[in-house]
């Protein structure tokens, strides 16, 4: 491909990015919370992986929501005890391996439209976690993890587990929230580095919720992202993997 075709091919894929967000709402809270602190509304619940074994399974959620009105089908969770890396409040928690996403089916019994909400407490993030929202097979949002680094890179109090004494202080420990306008039934956490990890805890689900609350984390706009991408030259420069010691550096 030639690099006007190629460039073509980058902005087109830069307004379906875009048009992708429209919709979601992304906020993050204050150092060291480890739960939203959103007023959610209908039924509502939190998975803290505490009652499953540690090993790589698949298994079923109800969130703890009343009469399992929200469950939750995981596939490909490996739970870790406690570490440097995770484990909100000292317990255990969720990784996606590098080339394995975690895929989170949703079902709400409830017949009241579905979920808005999704939130975690993303721990040790590393510029290969990414996220998307997707309705019945179609992507609703892509969450790229740099616009939170961006968002909170200034801030030291971000960095290093707060469960942990402060461990692994390189990288940064923070609760995000998805507010939708849509209603979304899967969500897939992937990590593009090999070797490396995409931890998280406490996942939050809810039919809805009163308002949007926390620090919202901004996303470029798609002419923004053409400038970007026409002074790389080329993707080259955009797909190249950083080891996660240098990530944050």
């Amino acid at each position: 491909m030639n690099r006007a075709s190629l460039t073509i091919a980058l902005l087109a894929t830069v307004s379906l990015a875009g048009a992708a967000r429209a919709g979601v709402t992304v906020t993050y809270e204050a150092p060291g919370v480890e739960n939203t602190t959103a007023t959610l509304t209908g039924a509502q619940g939190v998975e803290t992986f505490n009652s499953l074994s540690p090993g790589l399974q698949s298994f079923t959620s109800n969130f703890g929501t009343p009469g399992g009105a929200i469950t939750g089908q995981y596939s490909d969770v490996t739970i870790r005890t406690a570490d440097e890396f995770g484990g909100a409040g000292g317990t255990n928690f969720a990784s996606a391996d590098s080339n394995d996403p975690i895929t989170l089916t949703l079902t709400d019994t409830n017949n009241s439209g579905g979920v808005t909400y999704f939130g975690f407490w993303l721990s040790a993030l590393d510029a290969g976690n990414f996220l998307t929202l997707s309705e019945n097979g179609t992507q609703i949002f892509s969450f790229d993890p740099t616009t939170v680094l961006n968002a909170i890179g200034g801030n030291p109090a971000y960095f290093g587990n707060p469960s942990d004494g402060g461990a692994d202080g390189g990288e940064p420990f923070v609760f995000v929230n998805f507010f939708s306008t849509t209603t979304f039934n899967q969500v897939t956490f992937t990590e593009t580095i090999p070797g490396n990890g995409y931890e998280s805890d406490n996942h939050t689900v809810a039919e809805g919720f009163n308002q949007i609350v926390g620090t919202p984390v901004g996303l470029p706009e798609p002419a923004s992202w053409a400038l970007m991408i026409a002074g790389f030259g080329g993707v080259g420069a955009m797909l190249r993997h950083r080891q996660r010691s240098a990530a944050f550096a």
